[in-house]
């Protein structure tokens, strides 16, 4: 039997360090990095940013870019069409709907165009320290895997995880299965042999189908 203030425990001893990995300075800068990071390492996402940053850090600077232009900044993100028109369409929202400032409420995030789910919970909890679990591709293994919350959509898990953890560490929960992810439970080859909470977990004990 588990509880997630079990899981949660556990996982706070062995990643007291458990921290965003992306590079900012502002609100903004966060958003625009996140938006980058989809289907890309945070370090190539630092790496260009270090260098976009420098002089275009905020929207309306930005917007002095132009869709090509900025592709060849962020062309090494991948995806990089897609991303630079996100960053582009919700620099302008933000100029022209909050007055040039990142919105600091998780509604009024998710109306900016191009911002996801993900990236809206992400700049929600990181720059203004509001709960929320934003799922990406470790938490929704990690997820999964332990049976914290089962889903076959970020959607799905992020409603089960907000279920069953206190929402007072929801945002950590996110640092703290996001590491877990990286560190051990790896998508390919999980160390479930040195795994803290391998107790708790569905798929080393052989509950659950899903595939490593």
């Amino acid at each position: 039997m588990r509880t997630s203030d079990e899981i949660l425990d556990r996982l706070e001893q062995l990643y007291p360090d458990a921290a965003p990995a992306l590079h900012f300075c502002s609100p903004y800068e966060l958003l625009v990095a996140v938006i980058l990071s989809a289907q890309c390492t945070d370090e190539r996402v630092n790496k260009v940013t270090a260098e976009l940053f420098r002089t275009y850090n905020t929207p309306e600077k930005m917007l002095t870019l132009s869709q090509e232009q900025l592709e060849r900044y962020i062309f090494s993100c991948g995806f990089y069409h897609n991303k630079a028109a996100h960053i582009l369409s919700a620099s302008r929202d933000i100029i022209e709907k909050y007055a040039g400032e990142v919105p600091s409420t998780l509604g009024e995030l998710r109306t900016l165009a191009g911002v996801g789910r993900k990236t809206a919970n992400v700049v929600y909890a990181v720059a203004f320290g509001g709960d929320a679990i934003a799922v990406d591709t470790h938490v929704f293994r990690v997820a999964n895997r332990l049976g914290l919350a089962r889903g076959k959509t970020p959607e799905k898990v992020e409603e089960g995880l907000c279920a069953v953890i206190p929402k007072e560490r929801w945002s950590r929960a996110h640092h703290l299965l996001i590491f877990h992810g990286r560190r051990v439970c790896h998508s390919q080859r999980p160390d479930c042999a040195h795994c803290a909470v391998a107790q708790f977990c569905d798929f080393h004990n052989g509950k659950s189908s899903e595939k490593a």
